[in-house]
């Protein structure tokens, strides 16, 4: 069976999309948190593929081909944010100190849990960049030194949770501007994250948006700064 399933070219991609709307139709049917698509996604693919013994690595050479999907779709994130420039505009400042107030954040409590928990420098510097999208933390985690396959697991499961938790920490500290939802949200979650802000509305999701642009410029650049504190 599983010699048939990986012959297939397009295998990978079948499962992955199939895995997704099996996510989709469990978020729709239930409504709860936890049955956020990308997780359940998640764990279904890593089921199947452990009960048919189908090599990780063959999986990604059939699955590959939704990568290509990756860029149109970020390119895509740029349409609410274009209907927003005015709104941009008005919040200019607000927009560049939260985001800096958002990266320090997320560097700093990376550097509290590290000195804590007594972590290497090789996994201080892996989990730096959690909160940016994949592209970036990629290239900041192989060039501090760190191990850029954990990066990429810390950095999809931070937007998971975010994007899982997003509203009920918008309700719990009652923050109710679209402006500081959508910011918080991007500069915390990235990518998966915005999806949730843009479910909020346009404008959280057009804020969310600018943020992953922001929060990942400003990681890239003081990230070796924070490598070099541990």
């Amino acid at each position: 069976m599983s010699e048939i399933l990986t012959n297939c070219t397009y295998f990978g991609v079948l499962l992955t999309v199939g895995a997704f709307l099996f996510g989709l139709w469990c978020k729709k049917t239930f409504g709860w948190a936890i049955c956020n698509p990308l997780l359940i996604a998640v764990m279904v693919v890593i089921l199947i593929l452990f009960v048919l013994h189908i090599d990780y690595r063959e999986y990604e050479a059939s699955a590959q081909y939704i990568n290509y999907l990756l860029t149109p779709s970020t390119v895509c994130l740029a349409v609410p944010l274009y209907r927003q420039l005015e709104l941009l505009k008005k919040n200019g400042k607000a927009i560049v100190f939260g985001s800096i107030a958002g990266v320090l954040a997320s560097m700093g409590g990376i550097l509290l849990l590290s000195v804590l928990f007594g972590l290497t420098h090789e996994q201080y510097v892996t989990l730096l960049p959690k909160s940016i999208t994949t592209a970036i933390g990629m290239g900041i985690s192989e060039e501090l030194g760190g191990i850029v396959t954990i990066t990429v697991a810390v950095i999809v499961l931070t937007g998971i949770w975010g994007n899982m938790i997003a509203s009920h920490i918008c309700r719990l500290f009652h923050i109710e501007d679209p402006v500081a939802k959508g910011l918080a949200v991007g500069t915390a979650a990235h990518a998966i994250g915005t999806a949730r802000a843009l479910e909020m509305g346009e404008i959280e999701g057009a804020m969310s948006s600018l943020a992953i642009v922001v929060s990942g410029t400003l990681t890239a650049c003081t990230a070796s700064l924070f490598a070099g504190v541990w």
